[in-house]
């Protein structure tokens, strides 16, 4: 028996287990420290209200005879029709028409990230932006695929684009981009659709924090761009748009006109997620079909309104204390540079020590991340307040 020798050439740890293994090894040793973690991005906002209410009607639906539901619908596991038109509704809101079998439901973008590369050749070589969410490095290890990077810098505003004597297969592309938080116009988007057509290439374009997005010249979507549809597959989230990081669901969109090979990848992924996948729970997905009503829009709004002004909070601390940062208004996550050259995770140790703060160490996205640092925005007013106090108290102190 042989094993896949190519999960060997991953890190012993994932980033954001070993940012966990230190925190708690330190609070262990020091039980009576208050430690605020503005490290991973878990949301810290409870469910919508109208989100919960049609979740609990879920619930009696599933303990009554007549409207019990057991396996989803069986087009392929696509999802509810309630589910499908208020995903489509949202699209149309952004000036994008979706047709209904061109929308799959899942159990978050994350999964579908790294299930879609079943679709394509392990000879087939990648292009990933660094630094970068290591989902998309780690799932492409795993397959023993080559990778490129893309450098994202702070001299191109941490957003690269396409060279033209790179040749790539699959592009992944994140706005706004998990760590830096830096968010692509359409135009810039436009040179990396025009890229993958000439190429023949995948974009595969994760759009899970679009809903932080404010400036109109941004992209909330890339089928905002003419051509998209035949070159990008868009992965979407309820995690931090509506606080489903516990509940667990999202949406790919595949367009029926994006074929390689002479294959349409549409169809290919419905035949994939058929045989792998049983779909998302009735329940969930009813509370999810709600989020994307007027009402469901509203409350969400407040949420993420919410993380905003966190996000405003620790960018006017960095302004005061004249540190270098990406990210804020349109994200979640606040891209900062360590002050006086430190290396990433030694601001990271000091951080803990020092402020009893936790952050995400640059390095851990990738070579150009070290000497930078991710702080989110999903905490608690206080404890963000708070967080800002003792970063500024430090820092000043030198």
């Amino acid at each position: 028996m042989k094993i896949n020798e190519h999960f060997l050439q991953l890190k012993d740890s994932y980033l954001f287990a070993t940012v966990g293994r230190k925190t708690t090894e330190y609070k262990n040793a020091h039980p009576d420290r208050k430690v605020i973690r503005l490290s991973i991005g878990d949301v810290t906002r409870p469910l919508a209200p109208i989100v919960v209410r049609a979740m609990q009607r879920a619930v009696e639906d599933m303990g009554r005879k007549e409207t019990f539901k057991g396996y989803g619908p069986d087009q392929y596991c696509y999802g509810y029709d309630v589910l499908i038109d208020s995903i489509k509704g949202s699209y149309a809101r952004k000036g994008v028409t979706l047709s209904s079998d061109e929308v799959f439901i899942s159990d978050g973008a994350k999964s579908d990230l790294g299930n879609i590369l079943d679709l394509f050749s392990a000879d087939n070589t990648v292009l990933i932006p660094d630094p970068v969410y290591p989902v998309y490095v780690d799932t492409n290890v795993m397959a023993g695929r080559r990778i490129l990077f893309a450098d994202a810098t702070e001299e191109n505003g941490f957003l690269p684009m396409p060279q033209e004597g790179v040749k790539a297969d699959i592009i992944y592309l994140c706005s706004p981009n998990n760590p830096t938080g830096a968010a692509y116009s359409k135009e810039q988007l436009r040179a990396w659709v025009d890229y993958a057509n000439r190429n023949d290439a995948v974009i595969l374009y994760d759009a899970a924090y679009e809903y932080f997005v404010q400036d109109e010249y941004l992209a909330r979507s890339i089928y905002q761009v003419e051509g998209a549809e035949q070159c990008a597959i868009e992965f979407c989230s309820y995690s931090k748009t509506a606080g489903f990081t516990g509940v667990r669901c999202g949406y790919t969109i595949v367009p029926t006109a994006l074929k390689r090979g002479g294959a349409s990848l549409k169809r290919m992924w419905a035949r994939r997620q058929s045989t792998k996948f049983n779909g998302v729970s009735y329940i969930t997905q009813m509370g999810a079909s709600v989020v994307f009503s007027e009402e469901g829009e509203r409350e969400i709004a407040e949420n993420i309104g919410y993380y905003r002004r966190n996000a405003a909070v620790i960018a006017s601390c960095l302004d005061e204390l004249g540190i270098w940062y990406t990210g804020g208004k349109n994200s979640p996550y606040i891209w900062m540079k360590c002050p006086d050259g430190m290396q990433s995770w030694a601001f990271f140790d000091r951080l803990l020590e020092e402020a009893n703060v936790v952050g995400t160490p640059g390095s851990g996205f990738g070579k150009n991340g070290e000497g930078y640092f991710r702080l989110t925005a999903f905490g608690t007013h206080e404890d963000t307040q708070e967080a800002c106090r003792r970063i500024s108290a430090m820092l000043r102190r030198g």
